[in-house]
């Protein structure tokens, strides 16, 4: 399936299944299972939150994470900092890149916003394959987030 219909499929399945509960963490919870085990290349998915100025992993799915990711270093904080969504084709060549594992081998990062638009934390995503994800992934990726 062309991979803009899948997330559009995804989409549409969140959106129902995010009505059942109004809990930010359940509905990450949900988002994180369903991206990743519809999505064949995405390796770890997951969310890192701010918490007392220090970027906390939450919960995903994939191999074991860093579990808090060294201040202004990295793609997430990268995401964080810039307030934009990030998609890096080659981790190796991302100045400051974290490797919390080394298979990976791409990346998105998307900014998560409260209700008053800041920023509190980020959607990564990791590939085992170079150039895993471009605007198709960004556009929608945005559009799933902003259901949180």
């Amino acid at each position: 399936m062309e991979k803009s219909k899948r997330y559009e499929h995804i989409y549409k399945q969140l959106q129902e299944l995010l009505l059942k509960c109004e809990d930010k963490e359940a509905r990450m919870c949900s988002i994180v299972a369903v991206l990743h085990h519809k999505m064949e290349k995405f390796f770890w998915t997951g969310f890192y939150c701010l918490r007392n100025e220090k970027l906390i992993v939450r919960t995903y799915q994939g191999p074991v994470a860093c579990m808090e990711l060294k201040k202004n270093m990295g793609v997430c904080w990268a995401g964080i900092n810039t307030n934009k969504t990030i998609v890096v084709d080659d981790v190796e060549q991302f100045p400051g890149h974290i490797a919390c594992d080394s298979r990976s081998k791409s990346e998105i990062v998307l900014p998560l916003h409260d209700e008053n638009g800041n920023v509190y934390g980020v959607l990564d995503i990791d590939s085992k394959d170079l150039a895993a994800f471009n605007e198709v992934d960004a556009f929608w990726l945005e559009k799933i987030v902003a259901l949180i």
